[in-house]
């Protein structure tokens, strides 16, 4: 297949041109129009989300960013596959960290307890085990979760995204499969 990237730059024109495709893209020799923007310009244009088999293929899984806690990333996480909470991304939590309000709408069954380092000191917590955890099109399954009647909302930690390169953006995260 013959392709060619589509560039067209205005000088010194007296009228604006809108460009025919939001994003980074090329036509084919067939005339049919490819998204690059997230595999060679390394963005997606606003309001886009990779489907989950692009993703799952490329080994790239964006969340967007819903907003910041504490200058925090949150995203949305969805819980066995239907339920979806707003969690915070923490780089320095080794698990995943719900709410007592989180684990009683999950179903979670507690299964015990673990003692566990916080910046607070050592402190008990209940542990349960969720189906799935997934952000961005990244599943986790059969994960362990901690409960912290401290928490007013849920901490994505180490466990489910430890063995992924992050980059965190202005407006998404980008969870990366290792080579």
């Amino acid at each position: 297949m013959s392709s060619s990237i589509l560039a067209y730059t205005a000088v010194n024109s007296s009228r604006a041109v809108a460009q025919e495709s939001e994003g980074c893209f090329m036509r084919s020799s067939s005339g049919r129009t490819l998204n690059l923007s997230q595999s060679v310009c390394g963005f997606l244009p606003e309001g886009l989300t990779p489907a989950p088999e692009a993703a799952a293929k490329s080994g790239v899984f964006q969340a967007k960013i819903k907003r910041r806690q504490a200058n925090i990333p949150v995203i949305e996480v969805t819980f066995n596959g239907k339920q979806k909470f707003d969690m915070m991304v923490d780089s320095g939590a080794s698990s995943t960290v719900i709410t007592p309000a989180m684990a009683k709408a999950l179903g979670v069954v507690l299964q015990g307890t673990v003692q566990a380092q916080t910046p607070n000191g050592v402190a008990t917590f209940p542990v349960g085990r969720l189906t799935s955890i997934e952000a961005g099109g990244l599943p986790v399954n059969n994960i362990v979760v901690f409960v912290s009647p401290s928490l007013e909302i849920g901490l994505l930690g180490q466990d489910f995204f430890g063995n992924k390169d992050i980059t965190i953006k202005q407006d998404v995260i980008e969870f990366r499969s290792r080579s």
